[in-house]
């Protein structure tokens, strides 16, 4: 039994200020000395960047529906190894699971892989956050007794956010202390403190890092003068022992020959790349990969002795004039391509492989294809079923994912297309050992990606090679 202090933050709705709280008590438990492991129910891959910021540990994705109810557990405790408290900032509104999403794929119905799932399975208290901005007390104490008498999680407390005065506040936290409910925070309006947002959400992290930092730290001061942080640790210690154990990246993938020279696998990063679940890696290197990491926007070549890249999801339509203008770099991954060495690629890796992104020069590797913005963003959860075999999956098996993009692809899929689900025809490129498409996976969900990469890798290289 391992006992890990936790909680999850969560809303009524998606704008309440659930980022904000839960980004903020990272970083001002944090500031009092406190190892806190930052957690994100759902796909989100953007917020994950600000609770690493905030904490200085890596932000990390639970997600029933992308890799199981059963691993959700696991998962948590292995990113929680070593902490004092885990905060677990939740999706959209507390009950609104994987149908919110959309997507007719996501089978599971009424509040699966919600906020309100993840907490239960963990078996953590949830805080409340509640925009107070257009209500007054008893209407803010009516809409926090529905949502608590509504599911079965355990609720702690509210906090209350965006209150307009002293009184305002009073009247609120009067409301809701009536119904036996702890107020444990109440914030003003505090547009000094937001992080900027554009098409996809907020402005990732990596992005704009100088100024992130100090959004985070302003969250972190707002916090810890606006909650009663000793109530929130008290709340989050009590929550019981959990019995199952953390999840270990090298008994996902399996034993591994030993002997054999560790491919180098270079994985795409820096401010246009900065999609990826933190698991991936850990798998790649748990399967026998050295994982090493390369900048498109700065770095003029693979790193020396590559084997295999992977090119994750990001905003590379913020930065396709930049990603152009490195001809080096893409000249050398064109080749890579060509010479059908491993290449594994999402959503914005599909865009930088392409032809052209918005009439300005890509890659190249995916030959003819072009990629455009779209009117309408593209997202939701994804049963794929692989149409071919590649570098990672074997015709015919079924992997879950998730679309998350603002872009389109002319055409959408050449001569042998990667995946298929309900709603589409064949997506996605199979092109000698490189795949791309828009599909987001969490490898811990499916590990024989990792070990399928490192393979092909190894074989590219010579896998007779000894160290």
């Amino acid at each position: 039994m391992l006992d890990v202090p936790r909680l999850v933050v969560a809303a009524p709705s998606t704008g309440s200020g659930k980022t904000t709280v839960a980004t903020g008590l990272m970083a001002a438990l944090a500031g009092r000395g406190l190892a806190v492991s930052p957690h994100k129910a759902g796909p989100d891959y953007i917020d994950p960047g600000y609770h690493a910021l905030a904490t200085g540990r890596p932000g990390r994705n639970l997600d029933p529906w992308l890799t199981s109810e059963e691993l959700v557990v696991p998962l948590f405790l292995h990113g929680a190894d070593g902490a004092d408290i885990a905060v677990v900032e939740g999706v959209m509104g507390l009950y609104d699971g994987a149908a919110g999403l959309g997507s007719s794929d996501a089978a599971g119905g009424g509040d699966y892989a919600s906020t309100a799932h993840v907490a239960t399975l963990l078996d953590a208290p949830v805080v409340l956050v509640v925009d107070a901005s257009a209500a007054a007390g008893r209407s803010v104490a009516a809409l926090v007794h529905g949502f608590r008498s509504y599911g079965t999680v355990r609720f702690g407390g509210v906090i209350l956010n965006r209150l307009g005065s002293d009184g305002h506040e009073r009247m609120c936290r009067d409301a809701v202390e009536d119904l036996g409910l702890p107020v444990l925070g109440a914030l003003r309006h505090h547009d000094d403190a937001a992080a900027p947002s554009r098409h996809l959400g907020l402005v990732p992290a990596a992005e704009r890092r100088a100024d992130a930092v100090g959004a985070v730290r302003r969250l972190g001061d707002l916090i810890a003068a606006s909650c009663d942080l000793d109530a929130i640790l008290a709340l989050a210690r009590a929550a019981p022992p959990l019995t199952a154990g953390p999840w270990d990246p090298a008994q996902a993938v399996g034993p591994r020959a030993e002997g054999v020279r560790r491919p180098r696998i270079a994985v795409a990063g820096g401010p246009a790349f900065t999609f990826g679940y933190a698991e991936n890696e850990e798998l790649l290197a748990a399967a026998g990969a050295e994982v090493v990491r390369f900048d498109p926007l700065r770095d003029e070549k693979l790193p020396e002795g590559t084997s295999g890249v992977v090119i994750g999801g990001g905003f590379p339509e913020m930065h396709a004039a930049e990603l152009s203008s490195n001809e080096p770099l893409r000249r050398e991954l064109a080749a890579f391509g060509k010479a059908s060495r491993p290449i594994y690629a999402e959503c914005a890796g599909l865009l930088y492989l392409a032809q052209e992104l918005d009439g300005a020069a890509m890659c190249g590797v995916l030959d003819g294809v072009k990629a455009t913005m779209a009117s309408r963003p593209t997202l939701g959860y994804r049963a794929a079923v692989a149409v071919a075999d590649s570098v990672v999956a074997r015709a015919g098996e079924r992997v879950r994912g998730h679309e998350f993009h603002s872009t389109v692809t002319e055409p959408v899929h050449g001569d042998t297309a990667a995946w298929q689900w309900a709603a589409s025809g064949p997506v996605g490129f199979v092109q000698g050992d490189c795949v791309a498409s828009y599909l987001h996976v969490h490898w811990a969900g499916a590990p024989w990606f990792a070990s399928r990469m490192v393979n092909a890798c190894g074989d590219a290289r010579g896998e007779g090679e000894r160290e």
